[in-house]
């Protein structure tokens, strides 16, 4: 079981176990906003409901300016998991500049991408195939894409966290 970790302002900082959650509402440093009631923690002098969202009493700075790194996973996210051409299911990646002629491996220049509209591409621009990208892709922002393991939600966790636009 995962607990979400919110700052005082309650922006999404991180994802724990709950044993980790647990002990921050035990030493008084964050309070239990959503639990799971089914699964409660029995100890020697009692039992507590399982955290699955807590909030920390004090505020914790983030340091500005760190950059969502760029991974597989990230871009399908970001994409919603539909091709960047097709707008069909996308089960993989794919460079609009390839590789092979220069394109990096960066958010504006990975989309989404079905299997087959990935292999029809190949190495080829979308111009050069009269291709036109449904979105334009840029690199995703906001503190909920800084937290690793956001991408399974808990339904818990839905009502603190913002929808991800692209």
């Amino acid at each position: 079981m995962r607990t979400l970790v919110l700052n005082a302002g309650y922006e999404p900082l991180a994802v724990v176990s709950f044993k980790r959650a647990l002990l921050l509402v035990m030493n008084g440093k964050a309070t239990i906003l959503a639990q799971d009631d089914d699964h409660p923690v029995f100890g020697t002098s009692g039992y507590w409901d399982r955290p699955s969202v807590i909030l920390l009493r004090r505020y914790v700075r983030i340091p500005s300016g760190r950059a969502v790194p760029v991974s597989r996973r990230g871009v399908l996210r970001r994409d919603g998991h539909r091709c960047a051409y097709c707008r069909g299911s996308a089960s993989t990646i794919d460079h609009v500049q390839p590789r092979s002629r220069g394109g990096s491996d960066s958010w504006e220049n990975l989309v989404a991408c079905c299997l087959k509209c990935n292999n029809k591409k190949s190495d080829r621009t979308p111009s050069e195939m009269g291709w036109t990208l449904n979105i334009t892709p840029r690199a995703p922002f906001g503190s909920a894409w800084m937290v690793r393991g956001v991408e399974n939600l808990d339904p818990d966790w839905e009502a603190f966290l913002a929808p991800v636009a692209a």
